[in-house]
């Protein structure tokens, strides 16, 4: 079980102790982007059914040229714990290149992303940056966090 710390309003207001909450890591900057409500689409290379709340972790990995494309300071984004939460609303499948650049401003991905595999935009709203991190370990897709 997550032990809770600090006076993080967001958090207390919206999840109840006792219960399993779904987690999905990203690299930074794209947590902090999310959480702030700045990204909109998260980017996969695969699909999901789940919809709903979720919490977002920071890995402890960043992507260094994202974060100097983006003109952010790493050394001041938080690493290796949750930050935030969010909701996943739906799903949107990039068939093309050209749909893929035009949701650009939503997941901040350079284009060679679509040329990698990410073909899935994760539809994200009601994004909230927690007052205080929870260090937790992240894991890959998915994952449940006991709260």
């Amino acid at each position: 079980m997550l032990e809770i710390k600090g006076n993080n309003r967001f958090f207390i207001q919206s999840l109840h102790h006792g219960i399993t909450v779904k987690c999905l890591s990203l690299k930074q900057p794209y947590a902090h982007l999310l959480a702030t409500g700045k990204k909109t689409v998260e980017l996969r290379k695969w699909n999901t059914k789940f919809r709903g709340q979720f919490l977002i972790h920071a890995s402890l990995n960043t992507d260094n040229a994202a974060c100097k494309r983006l003109d952010i300071d790493q050394e001041l984004l938080t690493k290796g714990g949750i930050i935030g939460k969010a909701y996943l609303s739906d799903v949107q499948y990039y068939g093309t290149k050209r749909k893929f650049q035009s949701d650009k401003i939503r997941h901040f991905a350079p284009t060679n992303f679509y040329d990698k595999g990410f073909r899935y935009g994760f539809l994200i709203r009601n994004s909230k940056q927690f007052t205080y991190p929870l260090p937790l370990a992240g894991k890959l897709r998915f994952f449940e966090v006991d709260l």
